[in-house]
């Protein structure tokens, strides 16, 4: 099969054999894979690879058909449609996971990091860390919904945004502009920050009572979307009183000192929010259809997987960026 690995901070076309299904997994027919800022942290060096000597296929928001079942899979069909996301597996053992916490997982394996993921033509999922997927959205429109919509609705949760209070977003990209919907359907507020004037646009557009370089009011919580850590003294000073700042991304750059009585009296708070329960997932996507959530996502052809990352890189996709498969 065709597939792109990460092979020296490089992104470069291999052949791979089709890979076997066993135990619980499924093979899935790639038909579509989302393209997500983890995957440039991976290419950049950003998040050391977890077996340096071997090119892992970047990927984690995969959409496809099961064409192969393992010998113990009986979750799905033949032909079903399924969703591939960032948790693989955790190993259901430490407090973490009894407790319910399985993001926390002392143990886990991750979705194209760990291992081989959906910049290919076939990809392997465990069912039980599989999802299925709603049919209000097609391939490219279901694809972000898997990372980018299930981080930034736990980012939003771990933000405890009161109802009807005010929500500063900072940075508009995949997440941003899903969790952005969702807390507008709330009765929410949401004040967008962003220099990008595509983003801006979008944020406007889909609800956002604005889109500037400073929220106008005081925030009842914030997430903080951009990989910038220079961000999280300007987003804390700019919460009200026992406000909540989430942040949402697995890489972040050197986080300046923060002045306690500028940025965290009055117990003013700072969470991290670290990966996603597969219950995230499951109510972030039937969220997704109740609502229903605007995906905006543009395709790319499979053969530009390079020029999508530069694409997200350089802050140009309005929405999500998606690899398109032929049938």
């Amino acid at each position: 099969m065709r597939a792109w690995a990460v092979e020296e901070r490089r992104l470069v076309a291999v052949d791979r054999p089709v890979p076997e299904p066993a135990g619980h997994e499924v093979r899935v027919r790639v038909r579509a894979c989302g393209v997500c800022r983890t995957d440039l942290h991976l290419l950049d060096g950003d998040l050391a690879p977890r077996h340096p000597g071997r090119a892992v296929v970047p990927g984690h928001e995969v959409v496809g058909q099961v064409d192969a079942l393992g010998p113990d899979a009986d979750r799905f069909a033949l032909g079903d449609r399924v969703g591939i996301a960032w948790l693989r597996c955790t190993c259901g053992a430490c407090r973490f996971c009894l407790r319910g916490d399985e993001n926390l997982c002392i143990a886990p394996r991750f979705t194209g990091w760990d291992d081989d993921g959906g910049y290919a033509e076939y990809a392997l999922v465990d069912e039980r860390y599989a999802y299925a997927l709603p049919d209000a959205f097609d391939d490219l429109h279901a694809a972000p919904l898997l990372c980018s919509g299930i981080i930034g609705y736990r980012a939003l949760r771990r933000a405890e945004l009161p109802p009807g209070g005010r929500l500063g977003i900072y940075g508009f990209g995949a997440s941003a502009h899903l969790a952005a919907q969702i807390a507008v359907a709330e009765g929410s507020a949401v004040d967008v920050v962003t220099r990008s004037e595509r983003g801006r646009a979008l944020a406007l557009e889909l609800g956002a009572a604005s889109a500037g370089d400073v929220p106008p009011e005081p925030l009842d919580a914030a997430v903080l979307f951009a990989p910038a850590g220079g961000l999280v003294p300007v987003a804390l000073a700019a919460l009200d009183r026992g406000g909540t700042l989430a942040i949402a991304g697995i890489h972040l750059t050197t986080i300046p000192p923060l002045d306690y009585d500028a940025h965290l009296f009055e117990e003013r708070q700072v969470r991290s929010v670290t990966a996603n329960t597969r219950t995230d997932g499951r109510e972030l996507l039937d969220l997704a259809a109740r609502l229903p959530l605007r995906v905006h996502a543009e395709p790319y052809d499979f053969a530009d997987a390079g020029r999508a990352l530069e694409a997200v890189r350089a802050g140009t996709v309005r929405g999500a960026a998606c690899l398109m498969l032929p049938d």
